[in-house]
């Protein structure tokens, strides 16, 4: 099987932490030259001294703030202007703040829906012509369980997702016969800091401890425990790689089996 990425060149998105970080170390490990995007750039920074440089491999950062449209297409046009071959495109960034849906203020799907559909839109205009020529593509979506099932408490985060999900099938009809594949992963409960933020408004509407928490959602898992962000990153690196050029227009749930629906 054909794993090796040597050679093809990455942006991940909102690597520097959770599921993004370890997407980026599991590209590089493949071989690939990594560029990072995140806002913070002394964790930039940090996340790129800790990826495989053994291949000969070139890494390097781009900073950005995803609540800014305008600062995402700053930064990868500059890129562009510099580096112009981008085989990779892995679209990753923070959810919004959770809630019922009936409380949510059209500001925060306005918001929600620029931080994390049109900078994807944004980011895939800019890379693809770059892919094309290459004739070699891949564009993967961090998501959410929740485009399958809802998740309550996350109203606005379900809807933008589903969109997002949405817009990625349809791309991948659009460009797969230019050798592009787009392939959404849709991590369940994952040991990171989103899960924890969110564990703690589920304790705080509950009243229960964030332990006590953890211990009912793990229950509910067919595995018994949650998601490492390595497990995720896996799923991502494969279909990165030449072995998954068949798979594109999927919704690939990494979930140890919660999700209900087929």
């Amino acid at each position: 099987m054909n794993l090796d990425l040597t050679h093809q060149t990455a942006i991940v998105c909102g690597s520097t932490q959770g599921i993004g970080r370890a997407s980026a170390i599991e590209l590089a490990l493949l071989g690939a030259n990594v560029t990072l995007m995140a806002r913070n750039e002394a964790s930039l920074q940090e996340t790129l001294s800790a990826l495989d440089t053994s291949k000969g491999q070139t890494h390097r950062y781009l900073v950005a703030d995803f609540a800014s449209t305008t600062s995402v297409k700053n930064a990868i046009d500059a890129y562009l202007a510099e580096f112009p071959e981008v085989h990779i495109l892995v679209n990753n960034t923070g959810g919004p703040s959770g809630g019922p849906i009936i409380d949510a203020a059209p500001e925060q799907f306005l918001a929600t829906f620029e931080m994390h559909l049109v900078n994807n839109q944004l980011l895939a205009q800019a890379v693809v012509p770059a892919m094309k020529k290459a004739g070699f593509g891949r564009i993967i979506n961090i998501i959410s369980t929740s485009v399958k099932q809802p998740i309550v408490g996350l109203g606005v985060s379900n809807t933008i997702r589903w969109a997002v999900a949405s817009w990625a099938k349809t791309l991948s009809l659009e460009i797969g016969k230019f050798g592009i594949t787009v392939n959404n992963v849709l991590p369940g409960y994952t040991k990171t800091g989103r899960l924890e933020s969110v564990n703690k408004m589920r304790a705080q509407a509950t009243g229960k401890t964030v332990e006590e928490i953890a211990t009912q959602l793990e229950a509910e898992i067919p595995i018994g425990r949650f998601a490492e962000a390595e497990e995720v990153a896996a799923a991502v690196a494969f279909l990165c790689s030449p072995a998954a050029a068949a798979i594109s227009g999927i919704n690939l749930p990494v979930d140890g089996g919660k999700t209900s629906s087929l």
